[in-house]
């Protein structure tokens, strides 16, 4: 009876041929950068650069700079750009930041061997990316990796939102659902001031171009404030909950320590409470937590 047994997530014991597994990398080692190679999510990444790009451009142009009013401008100017500003940071660290990807190929006999398991624990591998599956950790198809408590791939920031990004994906749709109230309140005040005044005195453009600008901006900001808030609060309350999308989704058996509400929004915005859970540059530190959990 050997002293610990290994179990395929998918039962599949042909499947995953161990001795073809490449040796694993060594731990404590990281890559470059970390960047997704993937056509639809680098499409979706741009189009979101793009979009901010455009509100910027509508808000300062269209809106700031011909008003009368230096003081509305420099603070809405300033205010606009410092939070579009932080919601792209936030959008570059999501998705380029390693989510928590297990390092492919360690389901080698001789690693395995070399973590002293228990008399009788079990140890999960994943046959497609022939890695050691940790505790919650699920397989994404795109990134090609099994990641540590993966929430859901998000094509928008062209990664998996997991363990070491889950900070980062917050900060973005708080972030943008900010701009977009920000900038759906201006397009009203324009519109309002506008109306009583002469369309020439309120742009550089045309009155028909400047309707047509603003708009747009109203629809997008409208379309991304409904959908980035919703997402924000899903975010926070499965931080809250201490239990992933994808654990919801599949309605999970809790295997981990429940901890309090508090203590799961530090683990995930980092040790303790400051002004840098609200800054995309500031690295979270999440804790003494093992690297490698397995069931048992």
């Amino acid at each position: 009876i050997p002293a610990h047994r290994t179990r395929d997530i998918e039962r599949q014991a042909g499947y995953l041929r161990p001795e073809h597994c490449a040796p694993p990398p060594p731990r404590g080692t990281s890559d470059t950068m970390w960047f997704i190679r993937d056509g639809c999510g680098i499409v979706c990444a741009v189009i979101t650069w793009l979009l901010v790009f455009y509100a910027e451009f509508v808000v300062m142009f269209v809106m700031l700079w011909p008003a009368k009013n230096v003081a509305y401008s420099l603070l809405n100017g300033v205010l606009f750009n410092s939070l579009a500003f932080l919601a792209l940071a936030s959008h570059a660290r999501a998705m380029c930041t390693d989510p928590g990807a297990v390092p492919k190929g360690n389901a080698t006999k001789e690693f395995i061997e070399s973590l002293q398991l228990k008399p009788g624990q079990v140890v999960y591998k994943c046959p497609k990316c022939c890695s050691i599956k940790p505790d919650r950790a699920h397989h994404c198809s795109v990134c090609k990796r099994c990641i540590k408590k993966m929430d859901h791939h998000c094509p928008w920031v062209n990664n998996c939102v997991g363990e070491n990004n889950q900070k980062y994906f917050v900060l973005f749709t708080l972030y943008i659902a900010l701009i977009s109230f920000h900038a759906l309140a201006m397009v009203g005040f324009h519109f309002v001031v506008c109306f009583e005044e002469d369309w020439s005195k309120c742009s550089a453009f045309s009155a028909p171009a400047t309707v047509i600008l603003l708009i747009l901006l109203c629809f997008e900001g409208l379309l991304f404030l409904i959908f980035t808030a919703i997402m924000f609060g899903t975010q926070v309350h499965s931080i809250c909950s201490d239990e992933t999308g994808i654990e919801q989704l599949k309605k999970e058996e809790r295997k981990w320590l429940k901890k309090s509400k508090w203590m799961n929004m530090k683990v995930v915005f980092g040790h303790p409470f400051s002004v840098a859970w609200l800054n995309p540059f500031a690295t979270p530190d999440h804790g003494k937590a093992d690297v490698y959990q397995y069931i048992v």
